[in-house]
């Protein structure tokens, strides 16, 4: 059995690697039933989640293909902690026998397959001109985020917004470091970022909107990441409304996903209403981004598919 910690997958890893290998998942070969998604409660009204993701190979039991299951809890008061909101474990096994090939490092990989996913939807929905990020949130998930839209789109403003400003400052700075090639700042107002963005990428926790419907401006492109149970918000539904809807999966976006599930109950968007999924686009069934002006909007809840593809992009260049 092997075990594949964070390092070694960023040594291995790029965006545009990801990228590919989320293309070829949603172009078929991958069955993904449902996550389970179980609530936790704890102790002084803490609400802890733990998700359990399964997904194989449709090709049976071969030589190449394989199982996968993570498993992933998620403590959000953990930051008062000053521990990781996010851990958990991915389990990779053979599609042959059943044997475990490998146990990798569950946060991570979910860092980097949701980061390339958003990318991924950004390579059909952003304009290609698009140079202006808008990064709501500071968390973990940010720097890979503004990576991996910086791998399709030809970014070259960065503007960081967080509830805790200092956090947004701090990320700025480190990233500048990193990232020299790119004019990375903090901003304390969200709207003034938000109406001059090209894209706009929000992975929090929120339960309230952060973004505004009528703060978007024509032709930009929205990336929520961040609200994975139906509670959870991170834009209006004026945004909603006023944009064109693709989702990852709609059998997940439309089950979990609050930004998504409430302006369904509330009728402010129809199923029929959500444009396309990320097989659609991937699989040309939907062209993306329609015409210069238009506002669009990508949800993503996440999907199994996406942890088997990059579980068994990083066993083949270690193991094979």
């Amino acid at each position: 059995m092997n075990l594949v910690g964070a390092d070694q997958l960023a040594a291995i890893l790029t965006p545009e690697l990801v990228i590919a290998a989320l293309v070829e998942a949603f172009r078929g070969g991958i069955k993904a039933p449902l996550r389970h998604h179980h609530t936790i409660e704890r102790e002084g009204g803490e609400t802890a989640t733990l998700l359990l993701m399964p997904a194989w190979h449709e090709t049976g039991v071969s030589e190449t293909g394989h199982i996968g299951v993570k498993v992933v809890s998620v403590f959000p008061n953990n930051d008062a902690r000053a521990k990781p909101t996010i851990g958990g474990a991915y389990l990779l096994l053979s599609g042959a026998t059943g044997e475990v090939d490998a146990v990798m490092d569950a946060p991570s990989l979910t860092l980097w397959r949701t980061a390339a996913a958003s990318a991924l939807a950004a390579s059909y929905l952003a304009r290609p001109q698009a140079s202006h990020l808008v990064m709501v949130g500071a968390g973990s998930l940010a720097p890979h985020l503004i990576k991996a839209h910086a791998a399709v789109r030809p970014i070259k403003k960065v503007t960081i917004w967080n509830r805790n400003g200092a956090k947004a400052k701090t990320l700025a700075a480190e990233l500048s470091a990193a990232m020299s090639k790119l004019d990375i700042s903090a901003s304390d107002d969200l709207e003034a970022a938000i109406r001059a963005a090209d894209i706009v990428s929000a992975a929090t926790l929120s339960r309230e909107p952060l973004i505004r419907g009528a703060w978007l401006s024509p032709g930009v492109h929205v990336d929520l990441v961040g609200g994975y149970t139906p509670a959870m918000r991170e834009a209006d539904d004026e945004a909603v409304r006023r944009s064109a809807v693709f989702v990852d999966t709609r059998e997940g976006a439309t089950r979990e996903a609050g930004d998504i599930v409430q302006p369904l109950e509330r009728k402010v968007i129809t199923r029929e209403d959500i444009k396309a999924d990320l097989f659609d686009l991937c699989r040309n069934i939907h062209p993306g981004r329609e015409s210069e002006t238009q506002i669009t909007l990508f949800k993503s809840v996440g999907t199994a598919i996406e942890d088997l593809a990059l579980a068994t992009l990083v066993y083949r260049r270690l193991f094979c």
